[in-house]
């Protein structure tokens, strides 16, 4: 069963190859709500997911003569996808300067003092996921909101799984340490938000 996937969509990719655009509206049909969803978990914004997955298209169709996948076309996919979205997220500096998509979910009878330790806390998780070492933030980021399973991320990064496990054990030991008097802080104050 795995063998004919794999024979289907290496027939699907030589069609591309041969500039053959019915190949690209087949894997565009088959992947968009993928791509989207795999962006989405980062950008919260359907607007920019969906014009961020049609870039995703657009650099796949522009790179068809040189892709060589030897994985999972979904998987391939999704690494794109998540690379357009972090790009996204990076160029609008939105690890340490947006914080808009979860505060605007706060009740608006929080008090001005939830309101800051709410954005302070998304603040500071942006800016301590952002200081990861880069290969670090990619593992974390896949497990975390692409809710990838340790073998997926290292099929999807090329790695193996003990050293996603490896990168996973740093980027929670980094991010406890990095957010350490904050959690403090939170626990202290947690009977009172009850």
């Amino acid at each position: 069963m795995q063998v004919d996937r794999l024979h289907l969509q290496q027939q699907l990719l030589n069609r591309l190859k041969s500039d053959d655009k019915g190949a690209l509206q087949e894997i565009f049909q088959d992947n968009y709500q993928k791509v989207c969803g795999a962006i989405f978990r980062l950008t919260k914004d359907t607007g920019i997911t969906e014009d961020l997955a049609q870039e995703v298209f657009f650099r796949f169709w522009q790179k068809r003569h040189q892709i060589e996948i030897t994985a999972s076309l979904d998987a391939y996919l999704r690494r794109m996808a998540v690379n357009e979205g972090l790009a996204y997220l990076r160029s609008r500096k939105y690890f340490t300067e947006e914080i808009e998509p979860h505060s605007a979910q706060m009740s608006d009878s929080n008090t001005a003092e939830d309101r800051f330790l709410h954005s302070e806390l998304e603040q500071n998780i942006r800016s301590a996921i952002d200081g990861l070492p880069p290969k670090c933030r990619m593992v974390f980021q896949l497990s975390r909101y692409e809710e990838l399973s340790y073998q997926e991320i290292a099929d999807q990064m090329e790695i193996s799984i003990k050293t996603v496990e490896n990168q996973m054990g740093k980027a929670l030991k980094i991010l406890r340490q990095e957010l350490k008097s904050y959690l403090q802080i939170l626990i202290l104050c947690l009977p009172f938000w009850w």
